[in-house]
């Protein structure tokens, strides 16, 4: 009796270890946290069920499965990859690619992997782009680039539930031997630049000492005449007043004269000549 009590306790245990596993485990198969920022698309038996937000959700065991998808503005940066220029030129170029999932239905059942597929179309679209220009025109218009980048990309993204916000160009390196010329045609610009403003400086100096030499000749000129001028009127003041000097001391003569002749006529008019 004491033997079949013990079996019993230990059969019992044994059904409450397996009830409790069986909890444990339709809890943990019914009950998901979807965080912040995803969303969880369940399939219930392989196909499309449902869009579950963030927070708790519940799905029904062993017949619902989830899958969580990032719905977070996502930026990847590309692998340099080899891409040949108009003018026939290879360069070395990636770019960060800022995608964001906006359908998840068409993201995760209208294409295997839609990361994948949006490298490879960044790919594709980048040697499309940079085939259409110039090396020069690649190297100073990144803006243009950008914008014919997300253009190309645009419309197929759309397809797969995955809006493209924006492309960067991050690196384009040239050839050693392009670098190597740009910085050999780079200097020489420096030294023609240079040359041409030391040869306006020249020729500003010169026109600055030649305006300077003719304003001190001019200067120098009208001081002569205005000597010259002083030196007239000087002699023709002195000739005037020359003149008039003669001319006062002939009147004081002729004056000097008269009162002489008429002291001399007194005096024969008081001695009572005889005729």
């Amino acid at each position: 009796m004491f033997a079949s009590n013990a079996s019993g306790t230990a059969t019992g245990i044994v059904v409450g270890i397996i009830v409790i596993v069986l909890v444990v485990l339709v809890l943990s198969r019914s009950v998901r946290l979807v965080q912040q920022g995803f969303v969880g698309v369940v399939k219930r038996l392989g196909q499309f069920n449902s869009i579950r937000n963030p927070g708790v959700t519940f799905l029904v065991p062993f017949v619902d499965t989830i899958v969580r998808v990032d719905m977070r503005e996502e930026p990847r940066l590309g692998d340099l990859q080899a891409v040949i220029t108009k003018d026939n030129v290879s360069v070395l170029v990636n770019a960060t690619i800022f995608s964001q999932v906006v359908d998840v239905r068409l993201a995760l059942y209208e294409i295997s992997e839609y990361h994948v597929a949006v490298d490879q179309l960044a790919r594709t679209a980048l040697r499309a782009v940079f085939g259409g220009m110039t090396l020069d025109e690649a190297l100073s218009e990144r803006q243009r680039i950008n914008a014919e980048l997300q253009a190309h990309m645009a419309s197929a993204t759309e397809k797969w539930g995955v809006r493209l916000n924006r492309i960067e160009i991050v690196d384009i390196v040239p050839p050693q031997n392009i670098v190597d010329a740009m910085a050999l045609q780079k200097e020489a610009d420096q030294q023609k630049r240079a040359a041409i403003l030391q040869s306006e400086g020249q020729q500003q100096a010169a026109i600055n000492t030649a305006q300077g030499q003719k304003q001190a000749n001019v200067l120098r000129a009208e001081g002569e005449k205005q000597s010259v001028i002083l030196a007239a009127e000087g002699e023709k003041q002195s000739v005037v007043l020359r003149a008039e000097g003669n001319k006062e001391a002939e009147v004081r003569i002729g004056e000097g004269h008269a009162g002489a002749i008429a002291a001399v006529y007194a005096a024969i008019h008081q001695g009572n000549p005889t005729p």
